[in-house]
């Protein structure tokens, strides 16, 4: 009951700071809170059980909040769709054994500062929450659940270090709801081409890791 009361605590807290100018700490736990959403949808879509309360996991169920996981759900859609092999298989694609937390941390976050080094884009956030996401899957489906919360702290910690500053300078986290509009096929255009330069981004992460792997 504690743990629940504290879960709604947190929530509450999170989608406070969606009503005003959001500061550094809640940007990050905005973030990993999208993560978690983002993650349980994934899972969820690949059959696996896993659910983020009994793994003392807030949810995202109300308010903008829900609103942005939604934009990002969508996008990732769009995402995955145009090329489903790349956000499959992520460890198999790094050539990574899912046995330690530091070896997956090392990864996630070489691939992640690799798709940034020619600068932030909304196409680039949101493909390395689907490739957080996928890692998640791997992670459940090789008996680590566990590491699914390494990921979303990885992800948090990139947040705080890279992205922060970014998404002050947009006004948060709700600037991603401008990217898709569903009535304007300009921007639908925009996204897909931006989706489309993205994919080459993220061959180039694993590429990256690999050969520094050798």
């Amino acid at each position: 009951m504690e743990m629940l009361r504290r879960s709604s605590v947190f929530a509450a807290e999170v989608f406070e700071a969606f009503d005003r100018f959001p500061t550094d700490k809640e940007l990050v736990s905005q973030g990993k809170a999208l993560c978690r959403d983002f993650i349980q949808a994934r899972l969820q879509r690949a059959g696996l059980g896993w659910s983020k309360q009994e793994h003392g996991m807030s949810s995202t169920s109300a308010g903008r909040m829900s609103e942005v996981s939604a934009t990002f759900l969508r996008l990732g859609d769009e995402l995955e769709y145009m090329r489903p092999a790349v956000y499959r298989n992520i460890a198999r694609q790094l050539n990574i054994s899912l046995t330690s937390e530091t070896v997956l941390s090392d990864a996630f976050l070489a691939v992640a500062a690799e798709i940034f080094t020619a600068g932030i884009t909304w196409g680039k956030v949101v493909s390395l929450y689907a490739v957080a996401a996928g890692l998640a899957v791997d992670c459940v489906k090789q008996s680590q659940p566990a590491f699914v919360l390494t990921i979303v702290d990885c992800l948090g910690e990139f947040v705080r270090k890279t992205l922060v500053t970014w998404l002050k300078r947009r006004g948060g986290w709700t600037d991603v709801i401008k990217c898709v509009v569903a009535s304007d096929p300009g921007l639908r255009s925009h996204w897909l081409v931006s989706s489309a330069c993205n994919f080459g981004h993220f061959l180039k992460a694993v590429i990256f890791f690999l050969l520094r792997e050798r």
